[in-house]
């Protein structure tokens, strides 16, 4: 049996192939609809509004370093994102990652210190979102509204640090509060065919934590430091999603 077109069929194959090419470029991106789950796997890039108060020492006694001040870094890391469609315009997404690590430098009267510390952040976050357009669009903007629970670990002191507040041959530890915050989004999705899709989004977060500086002086004598950080981030997410 011959397996090919014959000759004469050769021209409507070639034509029959390029009207379905083009229906399928043609047909709109799969619907996310109610009941639909994306995981999108991608790239955060936390950009701190920062600003501090001037270090406090309240005890032994009662002082303020006039002038000085600290300035936190921006940082990047993996993040992940899960997001349950409840509808075809409204979706849960939670959002979480590796716990991106972040450097505090001196500024004023502390800058000659330099690296003060680090820290890594945990900021897992639940935002409700509302998706514009059709279920099936291409392009999906949305807008997001949500709450994260944001505490830190790994806290280490620089030795400069240390020297300030607890004096030559001494030892400090630094304790950073937790808070919950709200979350602001914006983004847009684009979906690529019926599982895959790229997204980008922007989150704001007005954020801030109270520092606590505990020292021992060679000597025996405990020390108590105490500053407020305020970081407000500017977290960007670029990823790339997939529907199941």
């Amino acid at each position: 049996m011959n397996r090919f077109p014959s000759p004469r069929m050769v021209p409507r194959f070639v034509a029959f192939s390029f009207l379905s090419a083009l229906t399928a470029l043609s047909l709109p991106a799969a619907a996310q609809t109610a009941g639909s789950n994306v995981v999108n796997i991608g790239w955060f890039h936390l950009y701190t509004d920062d600003s501090s108060q001037p270090l406090r020492q309240t005890s032994p006694g009662s002082t303020t370093f006039a002038g000085s001040g600290a300035t936190v870094s921006s940082a990047d890391t993996l993040g992940i994102a899960y997001t349950r469609f409840v509808t075809d315009n409204f979706a849960v997404t939670l959002d979480a990652g590796i716990p991106p690590k972040f450097k505090l430098d001196g500024e004023g009267t502390l800058g000659p210190a330099g690296r003060l510390g680090t820290a890594k952040q945990w900021s897992p976050a639940i935002v409700a979102k509302w998706f514009f357009g059709e279920a099936d669009a291409k392009w999906r903007p949305f807008i997001g509204l949500g709450v994260t629970h944001v505490w830190y670990s790994d806290v280490k002191l620089s030795p400069s640090l240390v020297g300030i507040v607890a004096g030559p041959g001494g030892s400090a530890h630094a304790n950073l509060s937790s808070s919950w915050a709200p979350v602001a989004n914006v983004g847009v999705r684009y979906n690529l065919d019926e599982k895959w899709s790229i997204g980008f989004s922007l989150s704001y977060i007005p954020l801030d934590t109270d520092a606590e500086i505990l020292g021992r002086t060679a000597g025996g004598t405990n020390t108590r430091h105490v500053t407020n950080l305020t970081l407000d981030p500017y977290v960007s997410f670029l990823s790339v999603g997939y529907k199941f």
